[in-house]
């Protein structure tokens, strides 16, 4: 008997963005300094827009977008040099998370995925070069399956690749909405502020 577990990237997997505001650690704090673009301004004309409606959910490519938005924004340099910034700056792992995962890994009866909010560009980034390609099965993002979490849609799309576990999958995210539509899918989730809601889930808690 296996069991789904998956998890969310940003506040889960990598210290960034974060539901709770004490939990935030900004990857654009010295962005201004850095690049010239004003970090609040950056948030609301980029990313609040054009990043949310069309890249997010892969109708745009991220490049393009910053090819088309970067340039208002007072930025001279080249889009791929912004985005390896970008990448760099919001790739800090949650590496004791990741140690508990190392040991679920080597059980026989769970499988292991990322279910994540996410375009192309940062998912390869997330699943080549941090490696998470090491520990997980897939990656199910956004921008791979046209709808953002808590779209039913993106649910469906994993029940739809990940199969008929024995169990409900399990699913640890720190968005509320999130969390209520995997539960509203039939799913196991729960809510993540830090590493101990991870493992003292008590499903979690016997395999580590």
């Amino acid at each position: 008997m296996t069991r789904a577990v998956l998890l969310d990237v940003d506040g889960v997997l990598v210290h960034g963005y974060h539901t709770n505001p004490a939990r935030v650690r900004p990857w654009d704090k010295d962005l201004l300094a850095d690049t010239g673009v004003d970090p609040d301004r950056f948030r609301q004309e980029f990313i609040f827009d054009i990043f949310v409606k069309k890249v997010i959910v892969g109708e745009m490519a991220l490049l393009d977008a910053l090819e088309r938005r970067l340039p208002p924004l007072g930025y001279r340099g080249s889009p791929m040099a912004f985005a390896h910034y970008w990448l760099n700056q919001d790739s800090v792992l949650n590496e004791p998370l990741l140690n508990k995962v190392r040991i679920l890994k080597a059980r026989d009866d769970v499988r292991l995925y990322i279910a994540t909010n996410q375009e192309h560009l940062r998912a390869h980034w997330l699943w080549s070069h941090l490696g998470l390609n090491q520990l997980f099965e897939d990656i199910f993002y956004s921008a791979r399956i046209g709808a953002r979490k808590p779209d039913p849609k993106f649910y469906a799309f994993v029940d739809s690749k990940i199969g008929a576990p024995n169990e409900p999958p399990l699913f640890f995210d720190d968005t509320p909405a999130v969390i209520a539509g995997a539960r509203a899918a039939g799913w196991e989730a729960v809510q993540f502020d830090t590493i101990d809601d991870f493992t003292s889930h008590p499903w979690i808690a016997a395999r580590i």
